[in-house]
């Protein structure tokens, strides 16, 4: 008798052939640039498995990254699971799903062990920071080679399609910037080929950006997209600064985090409306200037105003 194609309750209970992975996407900012922690060389992000002994996720990432760089972990929240068969990069016929987290923190000096360092994020998306206007490699790179692509699909609808997409997602053509479609922007040029990381990559092709190992790029880009977001309406800004800051400072690391420059006046009289800091008495002449006073963020804000922000005045180039 033929068995049945339709699996017992046995079968059906059976583990699936997958590895389940923790990734960290741990950010800091230092002198104004937002920087990311690393490992083989910039190649990775810090990530390893999830294991029985593991009380939790996220006990378990907090695990491997102190393990693997020998930095702690303060804020961390859970940022996505990516599960495609097609983009782990792991072994033949085996999933790998990756639970990916985003930590914030301040930079310190990590042992260089397994290639462990901080990377500067606009590394990997340059496209991303437009703090000096459009960037070069929008008008010299993107943008023609986007236009190539668009030019190989196979019926005119299609290309428009595809010209539409490329404009709404990098600003072309007159197209506004949004600021937070990190990732659209690098899974249009992972679908276009445009990225070393794409299987159907166009070698001769590629657009700048330093690659990533396995989807370890595709995290990161999610990681800054959530971040840029979360910082108009929640003061995680604040998590990166160190304990008493001048309000350049302040400004500086809102700035280098969205990408864009903010209407300098806007920003300190938004904050100052918002009760976001006080005055700590004390002032700094690392400015070069004259002596700048020194604040600190304001906890009790979290309690008074559960929706506490910085509703950023961003200005797009």
């Amino acid at each position: 008798m033929a068995r049945s194609a339709v699996p017992t309750p046995q079968e059906a209970h059976e583990p699936a052939n997958a590895a389940v992975d923790l990734v960290a996407v741990l950010v800091a900012v230092t002198e104004g640039e937002p920087r990311v922690m690393t490992l083989e060389g910039g190649r990775a992000l810090p990530s390893g498995p999830f294991e029985t002994g593991h009380r939790s996720l996220q006990s378990g990432l907090r695990a491997w990254v102190e393990r693997q760089t020998h930095h702690p972990l303060g804020y961390v929240e859970q940022l996505y699971t990516f599960a495609d068969r097609d983009r782990a990069g792991g072994e033949a016929g085996r999933r790998t799903i990756a639970i990916s987290y985003l930590g914030l923190t301040r930079e310190n000096d990590v042992p260089d062990e397994a290639g462990a360092g901080w990377r500067g994020w606009y590394d990997y998306f340059p496209w991303e920071d437009r703090r000096s206007g459009v960037p070069a490699i929008l008008r010299e790179a993107i943008g023609p080679a986007l236009a190539r692509w668009s030019g190989y699909a196979p019926t005119e609808a299609a290309q428009r399609e595809r010209l539409q997409r490329a404009a709404i997602h990098f600003g072309l053509d007159g197209a506004p910037w949004n600021e937070e479609l990190v990732l659209q922007r690098y899974e249009l040029l992972y679908e276009a080929g445009l990225v070393p990381e794409a299987r159907e990559a166009a070698k001769d092709n590629f657009v700048a950006g330093r690659p990533m190992a396995g989807d370890h790029r595709r995290i990161l880009a999610t990681g800054i997209a959530r971040l840029r977001a979360k910082i108009k309406y929640r003061p995680v800004v604040f998590e990166l600064m160190q304990p008493a800051f001048t309000l350049y400072q302040l400004q500086r690391s809102v700035e280098a985090l969205a990408g864009l420059l903010v209407h300098k006046q806007n920003f300190r009289r938004l904050v100052e409306q918002q009760e976001l800091v006080e005055e700590t008495g004390a002032t700094t002449s690392e400015t070069g200037g004259r002596p700048a006073r020194l604040y600190r963020f304001r906890h009790q804000v979290l309690a008074e105003r559960a929706a506490a922000g910085t509703k950023l005045p961003l200005t797009r180039s």
